[in-house]
């Protein structure tokens, strides 16, 4: 595997975890559930670690809109928050609930297609497309025949497939790539910030990190340069700060910039991740901990991997086994098994 290929899947990751918390964090009001694994089945625990759902499942996702999908032998469907089953396993693939609507997969291989319910398990429109994703600020990201456009919560094709890739809308405004490209498009289809970036991400609190030459920056959403490009590495925004990093990938150090730019938690980490909860994962000496928004360190580094905290708590992960944490840094959740 290449060094730009791990680089990628890092900052993937990175980002996905960031987006993902972002999401919970704005819009979940329902009951914190966390999903366990226990003597090779699933269940939900709260944020004080007592099993509340007994681990029954074969796979568990986690909850979102008061539904969570869950694998019971081949199938998936959704449990309520009570650990009933509301929604029958009958699909072959499931996604969490966004906006009312979920995404769930029929068929595998070249047969698969995928559709989307309610609540109620209805297909609110169902499988028609080879690739989908989950919806953003009304609109949701679907491929047909090779190209990327848009259907809304009807299922109408609102923006016609034409790009290479299509992003979620962030922010009103959503990233796609034109040939090898990637600019940005509103809602109506439009392009408001032409494909002229070879890397770019979603915007986040204003800013979008992009590769201008070889160096990366932000800029905002007229396409103006906000934020200099001066990094190597760079992620997006989250309660004001953005991880960068200076330097190559394998021995560079990781700070946090503010949104002028200016480098407010010095060069110290050899990884970094978004702040969440007032709080960021960072790897110092190969070990994960947590920094607070001063740079000071919280929760020592002493795990193997860490994420950011999402409803209060914390995924680590020690010897290869997946741990909750509080933000005191004590365990809440630890596998027996």
């Amino acid at each position: 595997m290449t060094k730009r290929v791990i680089l990628s899947l890092i900052i993937c990751l990175a980002v996905l975890s960031s987006i993902s918390c972002k999401k919970k964090n704005k819009s979940e009001k329902t009951r914190a559930l966390f999903p366990v694994r226990q003597d090779e089945k699933w269940g939900y625990i709260d944020k004080t670690g007592k099993i509340v759902i007994n681990p029954q499942f074969d796979e568990a996702l986690e909850f979102s809109e008061g539904l969570a999908p869950v694998r019971i032998g081949k199938k998936y469907g959704f449990i309520d928050e009570t650990g009933k089953v509301v929604i029958n396993p009958q699909f072959d693939g499931a996604w969490e609930f966004s906006e009312g609507l979920a995404g769930v997969m029929i068929g595998r291989d070249d047969h698969t297609k995928y559709g989307y319910i309610n609540k109620t398990g209805e297909f609110v429109f169902k499988q028609q497309f080879d690739q989908a994703g989950n919806f953003q600020e009304g609109l949701i990201p679907v491929k047909i025949g090779g190209k990327n456009g848009y259907v809304d919560k009807t299922g109408e094709m609102v923006i016609n497939p034409q790009f290479d890739f299509a992003g979620g809308f962030s922010e009103g405004l959503a990233l796609v790539l034109i040939g090898d490209k990637r600019g940005y498009i509103d809602k109506t289809g439009k392009i408001v910030i032409d494909p002229q970036f070879d890397f770019a991400l979603d915007f986040s609190e204003g800013l979008a990190p992009v590769l201008i030459g070889n160096k990366r920056g932000y800029i905002d959403k007229t396409g103006k340069i906000a934020i200099n490009p001066q990094f190597d590495i760079v992620l997006p925004f989250s309660e004001g700060l953005a991880p960068v990093m200076i330097g190559r990938f394998i021995d560079g150090k990781w700070g946090y910039i503010d949104k002028t730019g200016e480098m407010v938690i010095n060069q110290q980490f050899d990884m970094a991740d978004g702040f969440s909860e007032g709080l960021a994962p960072v790897k110092i000496g190969g070990k994960y901990g947590y920094i607070d928004r001063t740079g000071k360190v919280v929760i020592h580094p002493q795990f193997d991997f860490a994420v950011p905290f999402s409803k209060g708590l914390a995924k680590v992960k020690i010897a290869e086994k997946w741990c909750y944490i509080d933000k005191s840094g004590q365990y809440v959740w630890k596998p027996t098994k």
